[in-house]
């Protein structure tokens, strides 16, 4: 089946959202938006996590039940859904919705030949959820937050992740499984060379005060929250229900079975969940991998990674409310899906959007659509004598964009339609259409604004508010829409 399955990673509850999840949101929405342009079945996953020990600590720090602090917290993320204009098909509750916990109860069963208990004292970093080797410890604090591990002794059902090392150096150096960029795939690839050591995959439910998914048969204990949090890409289609995948019409046969494409975009702080746990989990299960993890950097303020537990959050809702969903979509795709780290500022984002969409994109097409109610009350006539260059550049739009994000260069794809803009102005100011004959006037103006409309209907997946009012303006056939600003300047 051509089929598309994207997915985000699930973000922790235990405070509001922020600026970082906005970045991988808008990156999969895009990603999403695009393939479903080109005709393709996409299906859009994103949720919540709930089942950790961090959202128990929050809850009891705020006095409030566990259920309905997290219940709370989640719709505090899908709610993420209007104001950053997201198209997400699902949003699935970890520690709520009954598929999930079917589905991890039938893995938890279906991988249990790679189970055994033991007991186990390590450094755990709450933040991370995650017990780290004295040897990833630089200086003692966790590499992820700053902080101290603390010591912890137990008793936990391992994995036995290391029987698995050389499936998942498979999958990653023959492609079948693509991690981009190259940087994070020649990263996992060393470290699985290195060795894979067993992992613990469940704790004491005692410890995480009873919250999380009981481990089948032993309800002393709970899944791990990293291991139930993974299988959510498959729970949310159904897997539990059956465990099959077999009927033509399920949501797992349609989506994970035999989707042509199964993408995860997640952060460069949890790929070795993603790019090496969840393939050596979905190998035991019996259950295909994904085709492809695509990588984004962190945002930073003032070069501090945005963290909810640090405290140097920004809120996409409240600068959304300020400047405007496009003017956020736009700078999260053009400065914050680089290759490196991309400081926030709000002069930034305000630069950003007024260069490029008010001063740029807008204003060229804003010149356009009034040139032709000038001079001719709105109508076009098309002619011969075109501009090649704007021609040209928006015939080949299409396939730079489709070429950029199959690289996951979203940057990269949001260019070139910088580029369209240069080139179409060039074109404009060199042939002054104002100054010219009628012949020649009309069929340069129907020329750029036929260009313009290639343009703008590319710009849907990365703009879906914007190049909605982009097409209005420019008309169809041979009339224009109204004149009038499309994007509005913030400065």
């Amino acid at each position: 089946m051509n089929g598309f399955y994207i997915t985000t990673a699930i973000p922790y509850v235990n405070a509001a959202p922020h600026l970082g999840h906005a970045l991988e949101l808008v990156q999969a929405d895009v990603l999403a938006r695009h393939r479903r342009r080109r005709g393709q079945p996409v299906r859009f996953l994103t949720g919540s996590d709930e089942n950790a020990l961090k959202n128990v600590t929050a809850a009891r720090a705020a006095g409030v039940e566990v259920p309905a602090f997290v219940a709370a917290g989640a719709a505090r993320f899908a709610a993420l859904r209007g104001p950053l204009s997201l198209s997400f098909d699902d949003f699935i509750r970890t520690g709520a919705d009954p598929r999930h916990r079917r589905g991890v109860e039938l893995l938890w069963r279906r991988y249990s030949a790679d189970l055994y208990r033991r007991r186990y004292e390590g450094r755990y970093c709450a933040g991370c959820e995650q017990f780290y080797a004295t040897a990833e410890l630089v200086d003692g604090p966790c590499p992820e937050h700053g902080t101290e591990p603390e010591h912890v002794a137990e008793e936990n059902w391992f994995f036995r992740l290391s029987r698995y090392a050389g499936v998942v150096e498979d999958a990653i150096a023959s492609g079948r499984v693509r991690i981009e960029p190259a940087t994070r795939r020649n990263e996992v690839l060393a470290f699985v060379r290195s060795g894979l050591a067993d992992i613990s995959v469940s704790r004491p439910a005692a410890r995480a005060g009873g919250w999380g998914i009981p481990v089948p048969g032993d309800p002393d204990q709970v899944v791990y929250v990293w291991w139930d949090a993974l299988a959510n890409y498959v729970t949310a289609l159904g897997y539990g229900d059956d465990g099959s995948g077999d009927s033509d019409d399920d949501a797992l046969a349609r989506w994970w079975v035999r989707s042509a494409e199964r993408v995860h975009v997640v952060g460069k702080g949890i790929v070795r969940f993603h790019a090496v746990h969840w393939l050596a989990l979905l190998s035991a299960a019996g259950l295909p991998l994904p085709t492809a993890v695509f990588v984004h950097p962190y945002l930073t303020v003032e070069g501090a990674k945005i963290s909810k537990s640090a405290g140097t959050g920004v809120d996409p809702v409240a600068l959304v409310e300020r400047f405007g969903v496009d003017a956020v979509r736009w700078w999260l795709l053009r400065e914050g899906s680089g290759r490196d780290d991309a400081d926030f500022t709000v002069a930034r984002l305000v630069d950003r959007a007024d260069r490029e969409l008010a001063g740029g994109l807008g204003n060229l097409v804003q010149r356009l659509v009034v040139l032709a109610h000038r001079t001719g009350g709105g109508r076009l006539v098309p002619g011969d004598d075109v501009p090649p260059g704007p021609a040209a550049a928006a015939r080949a739009l299409p396939a730079r964009i489709d070429d950029a994000l199959e690289r996951f260069d979203l940057r990269a794809a949001a260019g070139a339609i910088c580029e369209f803009v240069e080139c179409a102005n060039r074109a404009l100011e060199r042939e002054r259409p104002w100054e010219r004959a009628a012949g020649r006037r009309d069929a340069v103006l129907a020329g750029l604004v036929d260009a313009c409309r290639t343009a703008a209907g590319e710009c849907l997946p990365f703009l879906p508010d914007g190049a909605a009012r982009l097409l209005t303006r420019l008309g169809s056939g041979d009339a224009v829409g109204p004149p009038g600003a499309v994007f509005p300047r913030l400065a």
